[in-house]
């Protein structure tokens, strides 16, 4: 019986291990991208965002200039932080000449956040590196999909910052990336390294015709990219950029949040 016992004690054990409740993980932290609320001035856009509790900003130029007073930018400031909202990031913001890249990473200075999502061109990358070291500020490149003449992918950004300063990285547009045919779970797996920021959107289609669309209503696999999140540890932003009935976009940004955080829920059941 000893011997018996003993035989089945591995047996017993794997099954045990078979049988572990999978681990969970903390939620993903999510934002929401200013351009999102290119229509509405900044009261109208904090209301939205306390409504759907989300309250992380990167804050767009359209709510506070990039050549904003040092009055101005305390007003805003005071403005989101007063009604519980942190801003996080600025950006998108289009980095065309060397006057570009300084004006950014000062303004992201001032606004007191430490990364900008931003598009430098290729022969700025050099210039924008040094002020990445200078600020102390990351930057985070953005892709745009297929017509973009810049950087169209994740892939595109990547192979020409992955030999740069740690502090350059990755905004990943899910949608855009999808719109290339690519995962946006693949893209995170491959570039894990250098993912500093999510614009989270879900789109009609894998092709350059694709279309924005309420999460969870389009062809991206949610499940899929939460996974891979949860396994590369991502501590960064998943920010919604709602880019559907602009004029009237509460809806679909609530059943987006609400969307992502589900699917969230899911995966650690």
């Amino acid at each position: 019986m000893g011997i018996g016992a003993s035989a089945a004690l591995p047996i017993f054990s794997r099954a045990a291990q078979r049988t572990s409740p999978p681990q969970k993980h903390q939620p993903l932290k999510m934002g929401m991208a200013g351009y999102t609320f290119v229509n509405f001035d900044l009261a109208t856009s904090i209301s939205m965002m306390k409504r759907i509790n989300v309250m992380s900003l990167s804050i767009k130029d359209f709510h506070l200039p990039l050549d904003s007073s040092p009055e101005k930018i305390k007003d805003v400031i005071t403005q989101l932080t007063s009604a519980g909202i942190t801003p996080y990031a600025v950006g998108v913001i289009y980095m065309k000449s060397k006057e570009a890249v300084d004006q950014a990473f000062a303004y992201a200075k001032k606004v007191g956040v430490d990364m900008i999502v931003g598009v430098p061109d290729y022969d700025l990358l050099d210039y924008t590196e040094e002020k990445v070291k200078n600020y102390d500020i990351k930057i985070a490149i953005h892709n745009h999909g297929p017509m973009d003449k810049l950087y169209p992918g994740p892939k595109d950004v990547y192979d020409r910052i992955d030999k740069r300063d740690k502090r350059m990285g990755l905004c990943i547009d899910i949608g855009h990336t999808q719109r290339t045919g690519i995962s946006p779970a693949d893209a995170v797996s491959q570039f894990k390294e250098r993912l500093l920021d999510l614009h989270i959107k879900d789109v009609t289609a894998a092709t350059n015709d694709g279309q924005a669309i309420e999460a969870g209503r389009g062809v991206i696999d949610f499940s899929a990219l939460i996974k891979a999140l949860n396994k590369i540890n991502y501590n960064g932003f998943c920010s919604i950029e709602f880019e559907k009935d602009m004029k009237d976009p509460l809806p679909g940004i609530a059943e987006s949040v609400g969307y992502f955080r589900g699917v969230m829920k899911t995966i650690d059941q």
